[in-house]
């Protein structure tokens, strides 16, 4: 097969697992597939192919667009889409970002095995629903007053390392050691910073969730000894992002940009792509806030990590010092970084959503224990599937301007979802069949998320391997899940 038709596009194979949108119409570059015929049969389904060639139309945007594996429908920007950007003469888009600001993942790894924890799942689930605020609203670890909520937003991890709930270890375990130095809390609304109070050290609700798992399988021993993986290892897998806040600063952004530059938005075919000038006040007061709410996220999950730690430790002879981070991955984010475009180095805004960092080797970002192996990329499957530790690629730079998949992406909707499954059958199914315990605060949160949601990952993290975007290191199977 060397085109791939659809009702609205057709694409050209340029090789295995690479499909193009040529450049037509106002397309200022080429909009690039990486998926199987399996999963782009899935992809185009819903309207991410014609989102993606929508997101071509950005100005200052470079090289290709680009859908990961996992790609499905999102909001004006496809979910796994990735694009790089001229960071002086191009823009930078909220809608590319996505509504949870870093919305991202981190991973703590222990000393137990699964045997140690056979037979104890259901006081393991039952501390840690207790333990880690999740749902809807308010409630979380910390709940401070505006000044907390300011210095969080301006000052990431190491607010959380100051105040107890973290050890440097961990601030160097995460991506930008958990800090923008660009957050700006004075572009950040009340409004904002007033839903963000309440909610910190919180898991929200939708596909967010706390997972123990075990570690099943193993593919690269030497990468997984560097992250401190073995077989049969119990890990806890941490997704949530900025809640609240994150949520407000994308609609606060949103109206202004619609308001202030109608004249970009009339170039674009999707209102919903809505993006301001690269260099224009609101670009640079968007980013800034968006940085904020980076950090917000970061706290978050480290506050989350800190409660799982206290649990872990009151369920099973373990040591605080033990059960230490793996790595945090946002994906959810827009950043300025240099990559090479046509032979130059040039600054990008690099936006990923639903789309995962992945830098190989000798990256300068990457921390001092990552720099010779490459960055752990950490990518969830369901309550039903495996989830992935891989390594960024070594053709992750050239081809995805260091990018890969987040996740397995979704098949159907939330509400196709809740028509298909009823949330208490998915639960006493994964128990008695694959001795899997979730917890939720509501039956429809469980069949939202059901296995049956979501494509393959093991397809997805194959094609990921197969590019050289995103190396396979380890597999990890679900122990327990606790969920909104």
């Amino acid at each position: 097969m060397t085109t791939y038709e659809t009702e609205t596009v057709t694409l050209e194979k340029v090789r295995e697992y690479v499909w193009e949108i040529p450049q037509e119409g106002g397309m200022r570059v080429p909009a690039r597939v990486l998926a199987s015929e399996k999963l782009l049969d899935e992809i185009s389904d819903d309207k991410t192919l014609e989102q993606l060639k929508n997101s071509a139309y950005l100005p200052g945007v470079r090289k290709h667009t680009l859908c990961m594996p996992d790609g499905h429908q999102g909001y004006g920007f496809p979910v796994g889409g990735v694009a790089g950007i001229d960071a002086e003469d191009g823009c930078i888009s909220p809608g590319a970002v996505g509504y949870d600001i870093n919305c991202g993942v981190r991973m703590l790894t222990t000393p137990l095995s699964y045997d140690d924890v056979r037979g104890h799942e259901e006081e393991l689930v039952n501390h840690l629903f207790e333990a880690v605020p999740s749902g809807l609203g308010g409630g979380g670890v910390f709940e401070g007053t505006t000044e907390d909520v300011e210095a969080i937003l301006e000052r990431g991890v190491d607010w959380t390392l100051e105040a107890g709930f973290a050890t440097e270890a961990d601030v160097k375990h995460c991506e930008d050691e958990g800090y923008r130095p660009e957050a700006d809390a004075s572009v950040v609304s009340e409004k904002a910073k007033n839903r963000g109070k309440t909610q910190v050290g919180s898991l929200g609700s939708g596909n967010h969730f706390l997972e123990v798992q075990r570690v099943t399988d193993v593919y690269r021993e030497d990468v997984a000894a560097e992250f401190g993986l073995e077989p049969n290892q119990i890990v806890v897998l941490i997704h949530c992002g900025s809640r609240g806040l994150g949520h407000q600063v994308c609609t606060d952004y949103l109206r202004k940009i619609e308001q202030a530059h109608g004249d970009l938005l009339a170039e674009l075919p999707d209102k919903e792509l809505a993006a301001a000038p690269a260099g224009s006040q609101l670009a640079d007061e968007y980013y800034r806030a968006m940085c904020a709410a980076i950090n917000f996220a970061w706290v978050n999950r480290q506050l989350i990590m800190d409660r799982t730690r206290d649990v872990l430790t009151d369920v099973f002879d373990v040591a605080r010092t033990d059960l230490e981070l793996l790595y945090d991955v946002a994906h959810n984010i827009a950043k300025k970084e240099v990559h090479t475009v046509d032979g130059e180095d040039e600054e990008l805004y690099v936006h990923r959503k639903g789309a995962t960092r992945a830098f190989p080797a000798g990256r300068p970002e990457l921390p001092p224990a990552y720099a010779d192996v490459g960055q752990p990329v950490i990518i969830p499957g369901s309550m039903g599937a495996g989830s992935y530790v891989l390594r960024g690629g070594e053709r992750s730079m050239e081809e995805t301007f260091g990018s890969t998949a987040h996740g397995a992406g979704r098949l159907m909707s939330r509400t196709q979802a809740k028509q298909e499954f009823w949330g208490e059958d998915v639960r006493d199914d994964l128990r008695e069949q694959q001795q899997v315990y979730v917890k939720a605060q509501s039956g429809a949160t469980v069949a939202e998320e059901a296995p049956g949601v979501y494509k393959d990952i093991d397809e997805v993290i194959r094609v990921s391997d197969a590019l050289g975007i995103g190396e396979r290191v380890a597999r990890t199977f679900p122990v327990c899940n606790i969920k909104g």
